[in-house]
């Protein structure tokens, strides 16, 4: 049974997995720009006197709304200010964990003195791109982040180089290593069903930290509260106390908490913390309601984490199109499995969502992101349901392939290429309010 996959194939596919599913605190574009801030600081070797940010067009629309952990506050100036105070590299995409109430107050100094100050980098092709320079005296650093949330292409103190490498990235925009296993969705089943349980447990820290943030949202009054909303009497003598609230409900507070700034972390996937919430908290709950099985659990996450990772291979790490599009499909497949489906099932669930949810747009992360991700994960039930009743959608509908794969494409075809005008148009909105 598991002669589909050479040791070696699992491994690779394992370690594309941990690479790309880590645990982040806070909106990943913000926090990324305060990661790039600390390590140009740890170059620099002291205080900085002044720090300059130069993004991409889409690493500004994602870090203008969002709550910055632990602040009260949203926007790039705090997170970047508290990761030239206190933030450490090597935390990654928890970069701001050891801020406090007195780091914050220091970094609103840092604001109020006018030290740090934020422009679009123009005539760049990659969508994710960082570029910070900070300055004391006579000394500066600059650190560069691109193709990957966390991936440093360039480093330098004053004339001295550090680091150098591509800024420039593969077809699908995101940074991918040269030896990334190349997959189909065929394959991600396969792996997912054939692999041995012990190598796939660690799926099992998705579920924890991201139900987690659900239950600790739960607690508070986070964004919108759109989960607590899906959990109150108003919304029973709507909807009911069934399956599909509930599921709704827990995906939408881990949101609620995570895109209003509060200090939980989360499973991130392929760089988006909504990512790791959408593609683990409905397979969860689904898994739990129907008293799955310890294995039935573990290989429905690796099939929707792996689906996501799989599709956000061609499209790139940031687009103008939703990303809870594509954890949705993720957590479809998991779910359809947990429903009794095998492969075909699942390619019928994924060309049900590719059908409906096309073309949903990011305009920058924010609390209202909930209500993106209450979207997707409804179509996921609905896809997972119509699936397992012989119901999809055909090759005559619109953008759906008889290739599942091919379905794909032409889902990320649209979200990479053909919504780029879609993104310019959405900053200029963004950044022309009064």
């Amino acid at each position: 049974m598991n002669q589909l996959f050479s040791t070696e194939e699992r491994r690779a596919i394992i370690a594309l997995m941990n690479r790309e599913i880590i645990p982040a605190i806070g909106c990943t574009e913000p926090i990324a720009v305060a990661l790039c801030v600390a390590k140009a600081c740890e170059t620099l070797g002291c205080r900085p006197e002044h720090i300059e940010a130069r993004l991409s067009a889409n690493v500004l629309k994602n870090a203008m709304g969002v709550g910055i952990p632990g602040t009260g506050m949203t926007g790039l100036p705090i997170a970047m200010a508290l990761g030239a105070l206190v933030g450490k590299s090597e935390y990654e995409l928890e970069v701001l964990k050891d801020a406090d109430p007195e780091a914050v107050k220091e970094g609103c100094r840092f604001i109020d003195e006018k030290r740090i100050s934020v422009s679009l980098k123009e005539n760049i092709e990659e969508k994710l791109y960082i570029e910070v320079e900070v300055r004391a005296g006579a000394d500066r650093a600059i650190a560069i982040i691109s193709g990957g949330h966390t991936r440093f292409a360039y480093i330098s103190r004053n004339d001295e180089v550090l680091l150098s490498l591509d800024c420039t990235t593969s077809e699908g925009g995101a940074a991918e290593e040269s030896s990334d296993p190349q997959l189909t969705l065929r394959r991600v089943w396969d792996f997912a069903m054939t692999a041995p349980l012990g190598e796939l447990e660690f799926i099992l820290e998705a579920r924890r930290l991201n139900m987690n943030a659900a239950y600790e949202s739960l607690k508070g009054d986070y964004g919108h509260a759109i989960g607590k909303l899906f959990r109150s009497e108003s919304e029973r003598n709507v909807m009911g106390d069934t399956l599909h609230c509930q599921i709704v409900g827990m995906t939408t507070a881990a949101c609620d908490a995570r895109m209003a700034g509060a200090m939980i972390p989360v499973m991130s996937n392929s760089g988006s913390g909504n990512q790791g919430l959408t593609s683990t908290v409905p397979v969860v709950v689904y898994a739990e309601q129907n008293n799955a099985t310890h294995e039935q659990l573990v290989r429905a996450l690796i099939l929707s984490h792996l689906t996501v990772i799989y599709i956000k291979q061609s499209l790139g790490r940031l687009s103008a199109l939703c990303g809870c599009v594509v954890a949705a499909t993720g957590s479809s497949c998991g779910i359809t499995y947990l429903m009794g489906g095998g492969y075909e099932e699942v390619t019928k669930a994924v060309k049900n969502m590719i059908a409906n949810l096309t073309g949903m747009i990011c305009d920058g992360a924010k609390p209202s992101c909930a209500m993106k991700c209450a979207s997707g994960v409804s179509t996921a039930l609905v896809s997972a349901l119509m699936a397992m009743n012989g119901r999809w959608v055909k090759s005559v509908e619109g953008i759906i392939d008889d290739d599942v794969d091919r379905s794909i494409r032409n889902l990320t075809d649209i979200g990479r290429d053909a919504m780029t005008h879609t993104d310019a148009m959405i900053l200029q909105i963004m950044t022309s309010k009064s």
